[in-house]
């Protein structure tokens, strides 16, 4: 029995499977990850957040709610 064949007694197989893992971490992470994921905001979030800041109206805010909840 030979534990020697040439690829330093498993090692290649080891590489290979490092060659993988590294391939299939590239291509299935997102490309818009510097630091931290981010999550996607509703419309309703989004206008809420606007009517907070003081964007927009009251009614505008009530008016939009109105709309996005009947395309649901």
């Amino acid at each position: 029995m030979h534990f020697y064949d040439g690829h330093f007694g498993g090692m290649h197989l080891i590489w290979w499977i490092i060659w993988v893992i590294l391939i299939t971490w590239i291509f299935f992470i997102p490309a818009d990850i510097p630091y931290q994921k981010t999550k996607k905001e509703s419309p309703l979030e989004i206008l809420k957040k606007r009517f907070a800041k003081g964007e927009i109206s009251k009614e505008e805010f009530e008016e939009s709610k109105k709309i996005l909840k009947s395309e649901n």
